[in-house]
Formats: C-alpha cells, structure tokens, sequence
C-alpha cells in the first residue's frame, strides 16, 4: 500500500477501517441469523439473501476504498468491487436456472475475491499490523469458493450451504477489528 504516512493518518485509517469491520461482522451474523430462520421455509426470502450478500460486499468495498488515505493504492479494492458488483448480476441470472448455478457463481466470487482480501492482508499487516485474520480469512474464502463449486450439484445444496462461510467471515471481521485496537492506542 501507497501511502504518504502523515501524522495521525495510521490510526484515522485503521479507526475507519475497524468501524468498517464491526459493521461488515455485524451484517454477516443478521445475514446469517436470516438465512437460518427463514431461507429454508421461504424462497423468496433465499433468493434475495442470496443476492444482497455480493451486492453487500460491493457496498462494504466501497467503504474500504473511503477509509483509505487518497494517496493509498487502491486498485484491489477497485477490482473486488466490479467482481462483487458482477457477481450480484450473476447470482441474479444464475438463480433463474437454479441453485447449483447460483453456488457457482458465488463460490467463483468466493475464490476471487478471498485473493484480493488475501493480498490486501498481506499489504496492510506492515502499516497496521494484526492482518493476520483477513489473510487467514481470504485463504479460506477461496478454499470455500472451490467447496461451493465442487457440491453445487450435490442434493440439499442451497443457501444455508453460505451460512458457515458467512460466519467466519464475520469472526475474522471481528477479530481484525479488535487487532486494530493496537495499532489505534500505538498511534494514540
């Protein structure tokens, strides 16, 4: 990462970003809580969940690319965006065919986008240390996405498949959010 280190820009950064990782956790643990309540009984409800999950993370990029100074490199935040935002197109349109092409979808998603999280992670762990649950998480994603493809077709596959990789997804939100809390009283 790019940046021009004024005073006081570390930990404006990594404040931003942690309000961002309470909220992105905090999106995951309702967005799963609603897929286990609901999406089995309602396929309307599954369906929309299914799509707001991409679009969500397109929405979350963009708050990642805010938080960061003007002079930080961008770039994979920018490309997560335009895949989260293709993909939110593609889960809409795989869905007509079915949920094996929806989990495709998603689990292609999940393979791309763990990489840029998982290059981010790397990128950030010198300006503001404790990265490691984003790059254990970004592993992960991508171990999933491959997972989400492999037993697309398999029977009983559908959203609630997504619950589990939602879930850690906001652990590690969680847990990078609290790491942050030392760079911010280092910085303080």
């Amino acid at each position: 990462m790019t940046t021009t280190n004024q005073p006081g820009q570390t930990m404006q950064t990594a404040r931003s970003l942690q309000r961002l990782y309470f909220i992105r956790a905090g999106f995951s643990i309702l967005w799963v809580v609603l897929v286990s309540a609901l999406a089995k009984t309602n396929t309307g409800i599954a369906t929309v969940l299914f799509i707001i999950y991409p679009a969500w993370d397109a929405l979350a990029t963009y708050f990642d690319i805010q938080a960061n100074p003007p002079a930080a490199n961008k770039i994979p935040q920018y490309v997560n965006a335009l895949i989260s935002i293709a993909t939110t197109a593609g889960v809409t349109l795989a869905l007509q065919k079915g949920i094996p092409e929806a989990l495709i979808v998603f689990g292609a998603w999940a393979i791309l986008t763990g990489l840029i999280q998982l290059i981010l992670g790397l990128r950030r762990r010198k300006q503001f240390g404790g990265q490691w649950p984003m790059m254990i998480s970004g592993a992960q994603s991508m171990l999933a996405g491959g997972a989400f493809i492999a037993m697309a077709h398999q029977p009983n596959q559908g959203i609630t498949t997504l619950a589990g990789y939602a879930a850690f997804g906001a652990f590690y939100f969680l847990l990078t959010a609290f790491r942050l809390s030392k760079t911010i009283k280092a910085e303080a």
